[in-house]
């Protein structure tokens, strides 16, 4: 049933599997784009906007859950 669903879909919906969180330690995330070739980029809010923790959030929580989901998505870079 999810393969059915746009691909900006099954990202948010992913997304809004991982925002509580995100939030949960003070901070957001906001999705920008998709390209063609599977990039995400998102844009960090509140206490992740330069917190250090910020880019394993980024690879590890939000990038590998997302490529574990959605095999088009080849990865995930934070924009400004």
């Amino acid at each position: 049933m999810q393969a059915t669903l746009p691909l900006q879909d099954r990202v948010v919906r992913i997304l809004n599997l991982i925002r509580p969180a995100v939030q949960s330690d003070g901070g957001d995330v906001e999705l920008i784009d998709i390209s063609d070739d599977g990039v995400v980029k998102i844009r960090l809010h509140g206490a992740c906007v330069g917190c250090p923790s910020s880019s394993v959030t980024l690879k590890l929580g939000i990038e590998r859950n997302l490529k574990e989901h959605i095999p088009e998505i080849t990865s995930v870079v934070a924009v400004d």
